[in-house]
C-alpha cells in the first residue's frame, strides 16, 4: 500500500497495525516511547477517573491559560474531529502538524504492534514535547495502571469520580476500577482525589506509594449556596467564586479538585485568584451538559454509564419546566444500557434510539428493544410507559431531525449515551434548532437553524 501522507491516512494505517482495538500493557509503548528520545521538563498534569475527566483537563487548560502560561493539553475521546485531541494554547494543532509526528512513531517502532490508540496517543506526546508548553494536561484513556498515557511520570495526578465503566478490563467493582486508577500516582508527588466516597483500594494504594495524597473533605473542601462556592485548601482558601461556566451540579467536584493540583503545584505553577475565577467563567466543553438555546431547547451530553446518565437526569430535571422532553439515544453495546435507563425514564417523552458508526455500537433496534425491557421492569411506570414513543434510526442526525419534527417550540430534546451520538449532531456545525410548529407566517423572516 502507499505510504500514508495525511492524517486520515494515518489514522487508516493505525487501525490495521493491531488485531485488537485494546491491548493492555506498557511495555510496548515504554519501548517506543524511550525511542522516540522525548521527554517533559515542564510540570505535567495527569487526570483519571471514570467520569469528569473532561471537564477537569477543561478547566486546568482555562485557568492555566488566564494565568499566562502557554499550555499542551491531550484529551480523548474525540466529537468530530481528531485534531480536537490535541490542544496547544487552547487551539486544536493542526491536521497537517501532527504527520511528522506519527511518521516518527512509525520510523522508530521497528516490529513493535501498536493499536490506534497507543499510535495515536504516542505522536500526540511527541507533538507536546516538541511544542514546549509551560504545563501539560493529559487525561487519561481507560483505567489508568496500564493505560498509555501512563508512560509519562506525571508531576501531579488527579482522579476525579470513579464508577463501574470498562468493567471487562477494569474489573467487576469500584475498589477493583480505583485501584487501576491509582496508578496514574507516583511517590512523593501530589495526587489529588476529588470522588467524595473513593474506594478503599484508591487510597491504599496511595500511602503504599507514598502519594502526596489530597484527599477532599480532608486535604480540600468546598461549599456554596444558589449564588456562589468557596473552595479551602492546606494554605489557600477562595470565596466568594461564581460557578464553573461548566453547568451541573457535579462541576463543582470536579473545579474543586482542579484548585488542589494547583495548590499542589504553586511552587512551580503559581496562579493568583484573578486567573482562577476568570478560568471558571471562560471554560468552555462540547458535550458536558451543553444547553443549546433554540425551539426547542437542545442539550448534548455524552453521559454513557450509571453515574453520568444520573448526573444528567438530576441536572435535566433542575433546568425547569418543559412540557415534553425527547432523546436522542445511541450507545456502545458493551455499556450496562439496562443499568442506566431507569434515571432517563421518568423524563422522557419519546425516544429515538440511533446506530453508530462503530462495530462496538449497539444497533436502534437493540437499544429500542433494551427499552422496551427496562419499561416493562417498571411497574410504577407502567402506564405511562405504554404512551412513550420509541423510533429507531440509521444515524444520529436523522433521529435529531426526527425529534424536531415531532417537538414543539417549547419542548426539549436530549441528545446522549456516546462521544458518536453527540459528535454525530455536530459534524455540520453546532445546531440552532427550529421546530417546524415555530416556523414564521409568510412574510415574516425566519430564524437562523
Amino acid at each position: 500500500m502507499p505510504a500514508p501522507t495525511t492524517l486520515d491516512d494515518w489514522l487508516a494505517h493505525c487501525e490495521r497495525l493491531h488485531t485488537k482495538s485494546i491491548d493492555m500493557g506498557l511495555e510496548r509503548v515504554s519501548a517506543v516511547w524511550a525511542r522516540l528520545g522525548r521527554r517533559f521538563t515542564m510540570p505535567v498534569i495527569v487526570v483519571a477517573g471514570t467520569n469528569g475527566k473532561g471537564s477537569t483537563c477543561a478547566m486546568l487548560e482555562a485557568i492555566a491559560r488566564q494565568a499566562g502560561y502557554r499550555t499542551g493539553l491531550y484529551t480523548s475521546p474525540h466529537l468530530v474531529h481528531f485534531e480536537e485531541r490535541c490542544r496547544v494554547n487552547g487551539e486544536p494543532v493542526p491536521a497537517g502538524s501532527l504527520v511528522p509526528h506519527f511518521e516518527a512513531v512509525d520510523a522508530v517502532r521497528q516490529d513493535t504492534p501498536l493499536t490506534w490508540f497507543e499510535f495515536t496517543t504516542l505522536a500526540i506526546l511527541r507533538a507536546l514535547a516538541d511544542a514546549a508548553p509551560d504545563v501539560v494536561i493529559l487525561e487519561i484513556g481507560l483505567g489508568g495502571r496500564l493505560d498509555a498515557v501512563n508512560v509519562i511520570d506525571a508531576d501531579c495526578a488527579v482522579i476525579a469520580a470513579i464508577d463501574l465503566d470498562h468493567m471487562e478490563f477494569l474489573g467487576p467493582d469500584r475498589e477493583s476500577i480505583g485501584w487501576e486508577k491509582a496508578h496514574v500516582m507516583r511517590p512523593g508527588r501530589p495526587a489529588i482525589v476529588g470522588d467524595p466516597d473513593p474506594p478503599r483500594r484508591l487510597l491504599e494504594h496511595g500511602r503504599s506509594i507514598g502519594a502526596d495524597l489530597w484527599v477532599l473533605g480532608h486535604d480540600f473542601n468546598f461549599n456554596g449556596d444558589r449564588q456562589q462556592w468557596n473552595w479551602s485548601g492546606r494554605q489557600s482558601r477562595y470565596s466568594g467564586l461564581a460557578y464553573p461556566a461548566l453547568r451541573g451540579a457535579y462541576q463543582l467536584f470536579n473545579a474543586a479538585g482542579v484548585l488542589a493540583a494547583f495548590e499542589a503545584l504553586r511552587a512551580r505553577l503559581p496562579v493568583n485568584a484573578q486567573a482562577v475565577r476568570n478560568g471558571l467563567a471562560l471554560v468552555e466543553l462540547s458535550g458536558r451538559f451543553q444547553i443549546v438555546p433554540g425551539q426547542p431547547t437542545l442539550v448534548l451530553d455524552v453521559a454513557h454509564n450509571a453515574q453520568s446518565v444520573a448526573n444528567l437526569a438530576r441536572n435535566l430535571d433542575a433546568m425547569g419546566f418543559y412540557p415534553r422532553t425527547f432523546a436522542v439515544f445511541g450507545a456502545m453495546r458493551d455499556k450496562a444500557i439496562g443499568g442506566f435507563l431507569p434515571s432517563m425514564m421518568p423524563l422522557v417523552d419519546g425516544w429515538f434510539c440511533t446506530s453508530l458508526p462503530t462495530a462496538r455500537a449497539a444497533g436502534a433496534d437493540e437499544l429500542a428493544e433494551a427499552l422496551r425491557r427496562a419499561r416493562a421492569g417498571d411497574a410504577r411506570a407502567a402506564e405511562r410507559a405504554r404512551q412513550v414513543h420509541i423510533e429507531t434510526h440509521a444515524g444520529p442526525a436523522q433521529a435529531l431531525r426526527a425529534a424536531l419534527a415531532a417537538a414543539d417550540p417549547a419542548d426539549r430534546i436530549v441528545v446522549f449515551g456516546s462521544f458518536f451520538t453527540v459528535g454525530g449532531v455536530l459534524k455540520e456545525g453546532l445546531p440552532r434548532l427550529t421546530a417546524p410548529h415555530a416556523a414564521p407566517s409568510a412574510g415574516e423572516p425566519r430564524a437562523r437553524g
